[in-house]
């Protein structure tokens, strides 16, 4: 298999560390996030959407993003609950994870490492919603080990990668005490990988 994919990208990040759980064997290919001039010939034959990451299978399918990666390679393994609700409920926490943390979280992390200075206004919504985010979290994970079950999934997997580096994008997770232990419940993890590996 091939991870069309960048080392520095939280969702790429996310594919590989379940891979390092499974002892998944695969390539990978770095793609620049920074410069996409390149992307449709890399990617648009593969991924309409021409975003990384994207995967090639042994047989030449491919499937791009991360939460349908996570899932394919998730489905029939401790990572994917077999219960009917919590399986809702993974999905429930991922679809958060794209539409409330990671447009927040992830793209202030983008700004910082690109170099971008943002509107103050479209800083600050950032901010807002990226505080939101940690703090609906936290709340959650006050009475929680994990978020979904008690037992680490795809979906603590999806929530971590941005997660962990938010400082990165100017997010202090100091006041977070229960996301702050879950980070370490998560790094604790057999087989865990850091995002720079």
């Amino acid at each position: 298999m091939l991870l069309y994919e960048s080392g520095i990208s939280g969702n790429c990040y996310k594919v590989r560390l379940l891979f390092a759980h499974l002892g998944v064997a695969y390539e990978r290919r770095e793609v620049d996030v920074f410069d996409r001039s390149d992307r449709a010939a890399i990617l648009g034959a593969l991924n309409p959407a021409q975003r990384v990451p994207t995967l090639v299978l042994g047989d030449g399918r491919a499937l791009a993003e991360s939460g349908a990666i996570l899932h394919y390679f998730a489905e029939g393994t401790p990572y994917l609950p077999s219960e009917r609700f919590e399986r809702a409920q993974v999905l429930q926490w991922m679809f958060f994870e794209q539409y409330s943390h990671e447009p927040n979280i992830a793209v202030a992390r983008f700004w910082a490492h690109a170099g971008i200075t943002p509107a103050p206004a479209e800083a600050e919504a950032k901010r807002r919603g990226g505080v939101a985010a940690l703090a609906a979290m936290n709340a959650h994970l006050a009475r929680r080990t994990f978020f979904v079950g008690e037992r680490y999934c795809i979906a603590d997997i999806a929530l971590y990668a941005y997660t962990h580096v938010a400082a990165e994008g100017g997010f202090d997770l100091a006041p977070y005490e229960a996301v702050r232990e879950w980070v370490e419940r998560v790094r604790r993890q057999p087989g865990h990988i850091p995002i720079t590996a």
